[in-house]
């Protein structure tokens, strides 16, 4: 939930430090609570790093121990905190990796759950942050914080190359973000309301930059397939294979080349269009006083909960992923794993978020939040792991299986055509929850990659799993 400016204390812990004092020429002495004006905004984005009088105002300094605690635990909302009431299962997670390794199943399944509380915290003290930063820079700092545990689980997992893997997780992280996320966003912040609006320069540039990105990642795989369906004259297949690699690898470094764009646009050419936006959303928080009385983590304490779930979160992924052969062993299909089980668990923290946004009315921040994360990955962590799989000498490709890339595709068109009008309702939220739930279904029940003919473009004639 967001708010915008109260009247507390300057947090000394920071602003002393990095803020000129307030009686400067740029301040606003008066500040009645309005929109300031775009000249102010401007002065403010230039000046300093930190916002002044935000909701992110703790009105402390340093570390107190047990207000820490009890901050974190209350979380922004009840969901959030209902979530921390499983940080017990968290330590006996990681103690049974290293006294009970034969126990996969278990390890796998309290790792999963453990996963859950630690990607909150992270959310929670990302969020705490981001309400330190200028608007659009905390909310894409939140995205990357996120997409740090992705990356970490895509490493462990192109080091046990398990491509097949990879490839599902990214196909099922957009797909959670856009159908199951955003469907909820639109879902429950739909009740008691006719219809949300959002501003178009939030939903035609985020579903524009979608279109480019399920281009991008499908182009290896169609060429893949067009040549594969050839009647005459077909290539021979370890020649095909290496061309599709070095599309793929092409198409990596251009889709970084897209990711730069996006960032320069967002923090710089036009940052002010989305914090305009964006400050707009904060005065319409239903939430608006209780998020002004809710205590608040200093800066020092949002680093040290950043640190401690961090950590947490990349340990409970490095053992997730490396009991994920055996769980398939045990008959759960390697494409369910990557595309369903493994990015619901490391989305948590943003589902968390983006939907305590819509529920508040603030649907440009859940949106942000829903169409950010799809666009890293897509453009960001999709490319990166190609070329560290390229650095590494591993033949980690694009070359999806047609039937996943066509799905992504489709649920980019179907939430682009529910964002074009610029509102939403539970209705939209409703439809695009249950086709998520058909990819589910449907996914559970694909066969696996040898079995369905696929020439992978990673060469390898093994799952990866």
């Amino acid at each position: 939930m967001r708010s915008t400016h109260e009247s507390s204390p300057r947090e000394g812990g920071y602003q002393d430090a990095f803020v000129p004092n307030q009686d400067h020429p740029g301040a606003n002495p008066n500040h009645n609570g309005l929109l300031p004006s775009h000249n102010e905004k401007a002065h403010h984005a230039d000046s300093t790093l930190f916002r002044i009088d935000t909701a992110g105002e703790s009105g402390r300094s340093g570390i107190h121990p047990l207000l820490f605690l009890k901050v974190c635990f209350r979380s922004t909302c009840t969901l959030s905190m209902l979530v921390n009431v499983l940080w017990p299962f968290v330590p006996p997670a990681i103690v049974l990796h290293f006294a009970r390794p034969d126990l996969h199943v278990w390890v796998f399944a309290l790792n999963y759950i453990a996963m859950v509380p630690s990607a909150n915290l992270l959310g929670f003290a990302g969020g705490e942050l981001a309400k330190k930063l200028p608007k659009v820079l905390g909310v894409l700092l939140e995205t990357t914080l996120s997409s740090v545990v992705e990356i970490v689980l895509f490493m462990v997992l192109i080091k046990n190359d398990s491509f097949v893997v990879i490839q599902a997780a990214i196909l099922g992280s957009i797909l959670a973000n856009l159908l199951l996320c955003l469907g909820l966003c639109f879902f429950l912040g739909g009740f008691g309301r006719e219809e949300q609006v959002f501003h178009e320069a939030v939903s035609e540039v985020g579903s524009g930059l979608l279109l480019v990105a399920g281009f991008g990642l499908l182009i290896p795989s169609a060429f893949n397939a067009a040549v594969l369906s050839k009647a005459t004259a077909p290539l021979p297949e370890a020649l095909l294979n290496e061309y599709t690699l070095t599309i793929s690898r092409a198409t990596a470094v251009l889709l970084l080349v897209a990711f730069l764009m996006y960032l320069f646009y967002n923090l710089h050419s036009h940052h002010s269009i989305f914090d305009e936006v964006l400050e707009k959303d904060e005065h319409r928080d239903e939430d608006r006083e209780e998020e002004k009385r809710r205590a608040k983590l200093t800066l020092v304490e949002c680093f040290i909960a950043i640190a401690v779930s961090l950590a947490f979160v990349c340990m409970s992924a490095v053992f997730l992923v490396q009991e994920i052969e055996h769980i398939v062993e045990r008959g759960v299909p390697d494409n369910f794993m990557g595309l369903i089980l493994v990015p619901l668990v490391e989305k948590a923290a943003e589902h968390l978020t983006a939907i305590d946004e819509a529920w508040d009315n603030q649907i440009n921040f859940a949106l942000f939040h829903c169409l950010g994360p799809s666009i890293q990955t897509a453009l960001l962590n999709a490319p990166l792991v190609v070329i560290v799989g390229w650095g590494l000498g591993k033949d980690m490709g694009l070359n999806f299986e047609i039937f996943m890339i066509v799905t992504v595709v489709l649920s980019i068109l179907v939430v682009g055509n529910f964002l074009r009008d610029g509102k939403s309702n539970y209705l939209e939220g409703g439809l695009c929850v249950l086709i998520y739930v058909i990819i589910a279904v449907t996914t559970w029940y694909y066969p696996e990659v040898h079995e369905a003919g696929h020439a992978p473009a990673h060469g390898s004639a093994a799952h990866g799993s």
